[in-house]
């Protein structure tokens, strides 16, 4: 292997467990950001590629050389069922790191997904295959690592920046058609609970405003719209 991989953390598999439960709530990445009070929010530009369905998993995080753009296999090595695989590309537009043939190597390895700060390609195939990535960009040119076969510098498990957000081995992400929302792993317990309120709220404004509801009788209700 030629990447550096740093040991990774614990991360409590039922809180894990009861996020991932959440899928079916509308607006998921909304509500996650409104329950960390609007911080940990990935740029907006940070959208779907791939299949239209929610990513929530723990993070698997890739580190790359900005101006020295590899593709990141010895992350598959490493993964387990249930990773996001979470790469900071540093905005890297015009070179594409995540192709079709990670994506059916990622979705083979159990991973849930890939939040990529940077390009992908072959959007195509990641439909296909019902796997979703979320990316700053898509492009056709691929890596040199498939021309030259070099797949160093990279660094797995390490603290990354990716979307404007500091994201740690082992932190949730959680990402949608609308963006995506990053849970510190040391607080997940607490941010569960706050998204699970919310979310009940919000269901429950939803019908109101079916049945007629002002928005002052939401705010004399709730406090909040």
């Amino acid at each position: 292997m030629t990447a550096i991989v740093h040991p990774r953390p614990h991360t409590d598999s039922e809180l894990v467990t009861q996020f991932q439960a959440m899928g079916s709530v509308m607006s998921l990445s909304c509500v996650v950001s409104d329950a960390l009070v609007r911080s940990n929010t990935m740029r907006h530009d940070m959208k779907p590629k791939g299949a239209d369905k929610k990513i929530i998993g723990t993070a698997l995080t890739v580190q790359l050389t900005a101006g020295d753009i590899v593709d990141c296999l010895d992350a598959l090595d490493v993964a387990r069922p249930g990773d996001v695989i979470v790469i900071d590309a540093f905005g890297e537009t015009e070179t594409s790191i995540w192709g079709g043939l990670m994506t059916g190597l990622a979705k083979n390895a159990g991973v849930v997904g890939a939040v990529i700060d940077g390009s992908c390609r072959d959007t195509d195939e990641a439909r296909f295959l019902d796997f979703p990535v979320t990316a700053k960009a898509s492009g056709p040119r691929q890596a040199h690592t498939a021309i030259s076969g070099r797949r160093e510098p990279l660094q797995i498990n390490v603290p990354i920046s990716c979307g404007g957000v500091l994201v740690n081995p082992g932190d949730l992400i959680v990402a949608d058609e609308i963006g995506v929302a990053v849970v510190p792993r040391a607080d997940m317990a607490e941010v569960y609970a706050r998204a699970q309120e919310i979310a009940r709220n919000e269901e429950r404004m939803r019908e109101l405003i079916l049945e007629g509801a002002t928005f002052q009788d939401l705010l004399d209700k709730f406090g909040r719209i």
